[in-house]
């Protein structure tokens, strides 16, 4: 189970240089993404090649994740027919021993950014405090998963203006 909350984040108004904390390179394609809200994917992330199986939507949807290598990324890819995505995720520490994921796009969606947050438990996202930096916030907001971000093609200015 995955339990997160999705936040937009204004990348000018950050109050801190996000090239000061970790960061990963992530490629993101997609195989299967249906109305229902059930995706798999494939990402690179690194040097790490994931497949990944989520259905639902919201705070808390089912997550099966299993490791590939290059080899079957690379062969996979091809399956996805476009739907890549390219995002730099930056690793914040938050109180709590929390981390924000800020996840600043690239490609199409170049200009889009956004924070999420991962929980032990839905209660502990329900009492989460986000800091000021955070904006409003996307949980619920289907147009903000990356499967529909990518399948959708709309560019930030159009997304961020309805």
């Amino acid at each position: 189970m995955e339990i997160e909350r999705k936040f937009l984040v204004d990348p000018t108004a950050l109050p801190f240089a996000p090239d000061n904390f970790v960061c990963e390179q992530i490629t993101q394609a997609y195989l299967v993404v249906d109305e229902a809200g059930k995706e798999v994917r494939i990402r690179r992330k690194g040097a790490v090649y994931t497949l990944t199986v989520k259905s639902g939507s919201g705070l808390a949807r089912q997550e099966t994740e299993v490791a590939i290598d290059a080899a079957q990324f690379h062969a996979l890819l091809h399956a996805a027919e476009g739907l890549v995505l390219e995002k730099k995720r930056y690793l914040v520490p938050l109180k709590d021993g929390l981390v924000a994921e800020l996840d600043l796009y690239g490609g199409a969606l170049r200009g889009l950014a956004v924070v999420e947050v991962e929980f032990l438990d839905e209660k502990a996202a329900a009492s989460f405090s986000p800091p000021d930096w955070f904006g409003e916030e996307k949980t619920e907001d289907r147009r903000f998963k990356n499967a529909v971000l990518v399948k959708s093609g709309t560019s930030p200015e159009m997304l961020l203006a309805s």
